[in-house]
């Protein structure tokens, strides 16, 4: 698949001596969802200035679609829209003629349809006349998502989109941000809500103190990184468990009234009929079986902990 973002050996430090990156190296391919994850603090918002040009980096390279962007600023950054975290629109001009604004920053001629077409996917349609300082949090977040696609970008920026947002327009963006991909559009998004990241992303990558730890593949990143838990119920509480059962990695659980049993999901040599077989010969008889993978959250707040 095609990189349409080429991140190479990227770092930025401050006058203080505060290093917000460190050597980062980034592949984007078109046409993907990748989200970026990491605690506040961890260089995701820097990464991004640095992308759209907004932020200079003290070492290292960018290229989006093709194009340096400091040798070829204008080109790299025509192809780019950016949602960032603030909302900093006029708040005495209406919707129309801020979108409709945005547009015309970028050199693009007047298209009423394809501003009336973003207006009404975000469901502001029927606020295009409202002077932004009328509309609720959410309503302004819309606007600066519209803002953002007002030029018909190729890569889409989403700097934590959906913060304050309610669960019905939060909704709504994640079927745009489909829409998008399925046209084509890349898409890289910061967020807190992980649940977005395992729902919405192709691709997961952490930052955390300024260095990428990794990108995955979503899937390969859960199957690589998930642990599994089977839990058997008992019928009646026990005290204690055979030996045999504790060196094959079964323990007590719930005060006695079930056996836990931990294990990487990706380990092809993990015998679980042999294990229910081996408690059944001990004399051990379970009412229920409940197998559950790691999520996402579990995956990154563990892989945080490990580099910590």
């Amino acid at each position: 698949m095609q990189t349409v973002i080429d991140v190479q050996g990227l770092s930025k430090s401050y006058a203080s001596g505060f290093q917000a990156l460190k050597g980062v190296n980034l592949q984007v391919r078109q046409g993907e969802i990748l989200a970026l994850l990491g605690p506040n603090g961890a260089g995701k918002t820097t990464l991004i200035s640095i992308v759209c040009g907004i932020v200079t980096a003290s070492a290292g390279r960018v290229a989006v679609g093709g194009f340096d962007t400091v040798q070829d600023y204008r080109a790299s950054r025509a192809l780019i829209g950016l949602v960032p975290q603030e909302l900093t629109t006029d708040a005495f001009e209406t919707v129309w003629n801020t979108v409709s604004f945005s547009r015309g920053l970028f050199g693009k001629p007047k298209n009423h349809a394809l501003i009336e077409q973003v207006l009404r996917d975000l469901s502001l349609w029927d606020k295009k006349d409202n002077m932004i300082m009328t509309l609720s949090g959410g309503m302004k977040r819309r606007v600066m998502i519209a803002k953002a696609l007002s030029h018909e970008p190729r890569v889409l920026f989403l700097d934590e989109p959906t913060a304050g947002v309610d669960v019905n327009l939060r909704r709504d963006m994640w079927a745009l941000v489909r829409r998008l991909q399925r046209s084509g559009v890349t898409i890289i998004l910061t967020t807190h809500y992980i649940e977005e990241a395992q729902e919405m992303a192709d691709r997961i990558g952490v930052i955390r103190q300024g260095e990428l730890l990794l990108v995955e593949d979503k899937d390969e990143l859960m199957r690589k990184l998930g642990k599994k838990q089977l839990t058997l119920s008992l019928p009646e509480p026990l005290g204690a468990l055979p030996s045999g059962l504790l060196s094959l990695g079964l323990s007590l659980a719930e005060g006695g009234e079930a056996l836990s049993f931990s294990y990487d999901a990706a380990d092809a040599s993990v015998d679980v009929p042999g294990l229910l077989q081996a408690v059944q010969d001990a004399g051990i008889r379970f009412s229920d079986i409940h197998t559950s993978q790691s999520s996402l959250e579990d995956i990154f707040v563990n892989l945080l902990e490990e580099r910590a």
